[in-house]
């Protein structure tokens, strides 16, 4: 297989998948159709549990607890479509990020063979995560449909959002999965950590509802940006924060080549480990 010469420059966070696309396209394929077999509906559960989701989430805001968002959200149905954007970021992060632990310790065949790729291990798993994101999205946009009768047309600004928190969660995966190997603690805490960022992210409630003192609690939060934006674009009709992307992706690329940087320079250490 073709590798870059410098596997450790800022430039291999785009090569590590590129140059193994082919490789990384079979491998998510096989962990998105392994996830439903043997079960009697198969892949269908990937469209079903969302729309359960969004279901649950819109019976219980708007005959629970009858909760509106801000003075922005017309109706309570619509809350429920606003928390489940928040949900779908948060899952697509959450989704990576507590699988990295292990996941070098599950691909144990992989770390003897030399010529193995392991960087795309995490590409794999973000692959399948954007596999079930997409879906998300679909069933969003059809419950916007049926209570809005129209679709904004910045929902095709979607995918620019995604890529810079792609980059943000490959950076912190590739980073967990290695520490994972040598540290199997890790693996306890990382389900913690990510249900801390769903609280401490505007999911459940506006960046408003929080008093002023408050609010630079949820703006550390690196899902909080993202969650807005994509509010933004798929539930209010508003252009991204050009500035402010921009900003968020370097930041982004910055994280994801030193989570690499540190994969491949402890990766040696793997095979002696297991």
């Amino acid at each position: 297989m073709h590798r870059p010469v410098n596997p450790v420059s800022p430039l291999f966070v785009f090569g590590s998948f590129w140059n193994q696309r082919s490789l990384i396209w079979e491998m998510t394929k096989r962990d998105v159709v392994g996830r439903y077999r043997g079960s009697a509906m198969g892949i269908l559960w990937s469209f079903l549990n969302p729309i359960l989701m969004l279901t649950v989430y819109t019976f219980v805001f708007n005959v629970v607890f009858q909760a509106r968002w801000g003075s922005e959200g017309s109706s309570r149905i619509e809350f429920a479509i606003v928390l489940f954007v928040g949900m779908i970021i948060h899952a697509l992060f959450a989704e990576c990020v507590n699988k990295a632990p292990t996941l070098i310790l599950a691909n144990v065949n992989y770390v003897k063979k030399v010529v193995f790729p392991l960087e795309v291990l995490p590409w794999v798993t973000m692959g399948s995560a954007l596999f079930h994101t997409l879906i998300s999205v679909l069933v969003l946009l059809a419950a916007f449909v049926l209570t809005h009768a129209y679709v904004n047309w910045t929902v095709v600004f979607l995918p620019l959002l995604l890529v810079p928190l792609v980059l943000l969660t490959m950076g912190i995966t590739w980073f967990v999965a290695s520490v994972g190997v040598f540290l199997r603690d890790v693996g306890q805490t990382t389900g913690i950590v990510t249900t801390i960022m769903l609280f401490l992210s505007p999911v459940f409630f506006p960046v408003s509802a929080l008093p002023e003192e408050y609010r630079a609690l949820l703006q550390v939060n690196p899902l909080t940006f993202m969650i807005e934006q994509a509010r933004a674009v798929l539930v209010w009709g508003r252009l991204p924060d050009w500035q402010g992307l921009a900003v968020y992706f370097l930041f982004s690329l910055i994280v994801a080549w030193l989570g690499l940087f540190w994969f491949q320079k402890t990766r040696r250490g793997f095979a002696d480990v297991l």
